[in-house]
């Protein structure tokens, strides 16, 4: 009598099982909500029983908290590195495209991480981290506001107001995603850099060296048009006003 055959299932170490656990924890999470994914159909997906998530992380709270933790941790992360060196006006710009290159890759994520955490998170609110983020970007503008003179008790107010617009904008950005998140990164930083009375018709990053020189070429082109037109404008009056040939 032949022996049945062994199951081709490959068994997985503990660490593995709890990354499993936690990359479809983060997937019902972000399509559901806290409230709305229970540790039956964690467990069912994963192909174990609900005694299994508990014992690596003690209930759904547990798997929840270290989900969003970890989240928040990547994106403090990705936005301090990008705070990191360079003019300032090109610090507000990698920290635009940080948050919405996170956006772009870690959908579920951030989708988590807007929805408000939940009290089972350690680490704390979405608010918290915009908050953590505003008070790096703080040091940014106060050394910014000192070399113009300006007062640089106003920074901690101008931080929070840039990086919640940058957050309410990648918000709405998670869903329609145009245009391309360079392009929303240049119009962010063309209003928070040049304010609505400065604001450039084309925005661009001065990390695009390309876009740089088109724009530059295209007001070259506009400058050399205005030039010639005021040349003739010029050359019109003075003609009007010269004396005819042959009179006093």
């Amino acid at each position: 009598m032949s022996e049945p055959p062994k199951s081709r299932r490959k068994r997985m170490t503990g660490k593995e099982r709890r990354e499993q656990l936690l990359d479809i924890g983060r997937t019902l999470f972000a399509e559901r909500g806290f409230d709305g994914t229970s540790i039956e159909e964690i467990a069912t997906v994963a192909g174990v029983s609900k005694p299994v998530v508990y014992e690596h992380f003690g209930g759904k709270e547990g798997l929840y908290a270290v989900v969003v933790d970890r989240e928040m941790a990547n994106l403090l992360d990705m936005v301090t590195k990008s705070l990191v060196g360079g003019h300032p006006r090109q610090k507000i710009e990698r920290a635009a495209l940080a948050l919405l290159e996170y956006i772009e890759d870690s959908s579920q994520g951030f989708r988590i991480l807007v929805r408000d955490s939940h009290a089972a998170s350690a680490t704390g609110t979405f608010a918290s981290l915009l908050s953590d983020i505003a008070n790096q970007v703080e040091h940014i503008l106060g050394d910014e506001f000192k070399d113009k003179g300006y007062d640089p008790k106003a920074a901690p107010l101008y931080a929070q107001a840039l990086i919640g617009m940058v957050a309410m904008t990648g918000t709405y950005w998670l869903d329609v995603r145009k245009p391309k998140r360079e392009e929303v990164a240049a119009h962010l930083v063309n209003l928070a850099w040049n304010g609505l009375s400065g604001l450039e018709p084309k925005p661009y990053l001065t990390t695009d060296h390309k876009a740089r020189q088109k724009d530059l070429k295209a007001k070259a082109k506009e400058a050399a048009k205005e030039a010639a037109k005021e040349a003739k404008e010029s050359a019109r009056a003075a003609r009007r006003t010269s004396p005819e040939p042959g009179t006093v």
